[in-house]
């Protein structure tokens, strides 16, 4: 199975240490989040993994290389001006059976297998792996009826389910997106359904997190460690 791992992005939010390191090879624990990301997609059957590489590219493959240290093999696509998290997969190359696309700095133990099987199942063109979060807000929420207060809610809680950055994807996809262009995935998701295609969503009630803040990048080094068996069984 093939993988296209995206990680061309500055990773701006975790600056100044991505002006250094590109936000991949961000170290939780003692391995770069994108190594614990190709070492799980081996571990699930896949076999050929394409990154999407711009900024700081080279140190990226420096560190890995052809991929065979991690039974892969790796393909780099290099972005010449930023293409979005949807932009890369119309310009790569031998995407011609279902693939996973995917953030290169997702922290998980999403079966990456199973997901392809369920999108398989579904017959869609896309499916996107889902999370439920839940989101609390420090203030108290006034509910009104013009001036007067009709009811009090301290820290109010609220429920939400969110993309993960992770999605299994038909070649069909391709035709939705023009070379060169600059397209994130809920853009071609919203012209995806604007063409009436079908786009399955895949929920997941594992473990998951995005390091793209200082605060999450921080709470990945404690739940590696805590878990570290289930996120490299």
């Amino acid at each position: 199975m093939k993988a296209v791992i995206l990680a061309g992005g500055k990773g701006s939010r975790l600056a100044p240490y991505t002006m250094v390191l590109p936000k991949p090879l961000m170290p939780i624990s003692d391995m770069p989040i994108l190594e614990i990301v190709l070492r799980q997609l081996s571990r699930h059957g896949f076999d050929d993994v394409v990154i999407a590489v711009g900024h700081l590219a080279a140190l990226i493959k420096t560190y890995f290389g052809d991929g065979s240290q991690f039974g892969l093999h790796i393909d780099y696509a290099l972005e010449d001006a930023p293409m979005g998290t949807a932009g890369p997969i119309g310009v790569i190359e031998g995407l011609g059976e279902t693939f996973l696309v995917m953030n290169g700095d997702i922290l998980t133990d999403l079966d990456f297998n199973a997901l392809v099987a369920a999108h398989r199942e579904l017959g869609a063109i896309l499916t996107i792996a889902a999370y439920k979060t839940t989101v609390s807000n420090d203030f108290g929420e006034l509910e009104r009826e013009g001036v007067m207060l009709r009811d009090y809610i301290e820290k109010p809680k609220l429920d939400y389910v969110v993309r993960m950055e992770i999605n299994g994807m038909e070649p069909e996809v391709r035709k939705h997106t023009r070379p060169g262009e600059y397209l994130d995935v809920p853009d071609l998701v919203r012209r995806l359904l604007a063409k009436g295609e079908r786009i399955g969503t895949y929920g997941f009630e594992g473990r998951w997190l995005d390091i793209g803040r200082p605060d999450d990048f921080l709470e990945a080094q404690s739940r590696f460690e805590e878990h570290r068996d289930q996120f490299l069984r």
